[in-house]
């Protein structure tokens, strides 16, 4: 719990939320009040929730598969939805021998990789990132891995190829023209280049399935979070990539996962 006693009724806070659009109101005022050190703090987060910053962003913190994961202002927040993502890594990660390699691809805050390793009783990490103001804030979230800070698989070491045993994605998928219809806090706090997937939203993802062959382990596995709708080109790509496709959903997140085994 906060270090003060809030000078700003609980009442009023939720009442500002709220009328800002906010739908869980009560829920986000507990977490501000609950977060913030000094009143002072905790006014200057109401202002900045109410002008339609994420609460993530506010709070400096997400909520992602039962972990507190750092978010800086401008980095992507991590979805409830790529939880189904993590289950199945984790799951095809078990079966495996020894200490699993992991690589998170686009790694934004590190929340991906973090989560995966959290559910395995030892593993190798690695993640990579384009954006500095990301790879910045997974370094925080992801203490004892190797993060590398480059266009995919650029920055990685030579000495990882063929030894990534799960390679987890979850690249920019949401079609250009499509951008603009996303919810404010999306589009107009977090980078254009974790939302931005091209013309028909699967640029990165295409160029993340294309080389991650080159960096499996043979029987490796490769999980790219995508939508339903791109679900079937997604799958073509990671055969094309000479690897075996098959979807994966969850209806209940509204999540699909295509997950790629390299030949053993």
């Amino acid at each position: 719990m906060s270090v003060f006693s809030s000078s700003i009724p609980t009442s009023v806070i939720v009442a500002r939320l709220r009328a800002a659009g906010c739908v869980f109101a009560e829920d986000e005022a507990e977490l501000l009040v609950s977060t913030a050190p000094t009143a002072g703090d905790l006014a200057a987060m109401v202002e900045r929730r109410v002008a339609g910053e994420p609460l993530e962003h506010v709070l400096g913190w997400a909520e992602f598969c039962g972990l507190r994961v750092a978010v800086e202002p401008g980095v992507f927040v991590p979805r409830p939805r790529t939880g189904f993502l993590i289950e199945r890594a984790v799951a095809v990660a078990r079966e495996l021998p020894g200490t699993p390699v992991i690589l998170d691809m686009c790694c934004g805050t590190g929340a991906m990789g973090a989560a995966v390793a959290a559910g395995l009783e030892r593993s190798e990490l690695h993640a990579a990132d384009l954006d500095p103001a990301a790879v910045r804030c997974a370094r925080r979230n992801l203490a004892g891995a190797h993060v590398h800070e480059g266009d995919l698989y650029d920055p990685l070491p030579a000495t990882l190829r063929g030894r990534v045993d799960v390679l987890i994605a979850s690249p920019p998928y949401v079609p250009s023209e499509s951008v603009g219809l996303l919810p404010p806090e999306a589009r107009l706090h977090e980078p254009l280049m974790s939302l931005d997937g091209g013309a028909d939203g699967l640029d990165v993802v295409r160029r993340v399935i294309a080389q991650a062959p080159g960096w499996l382990a043979p029987g490796g596995h490769l999980l790219v979070e995508t939508s339903s709708r791109q679900a079937a080109a997604t799958a073509e790509a990671v055969t094309a990539a000479g690897l075996t496709a098959r979807v994966a959903t969850s209806d209940e997140l509204d999540a699909t996962a295509i997950i790629g085994t390299h030949p053993a």
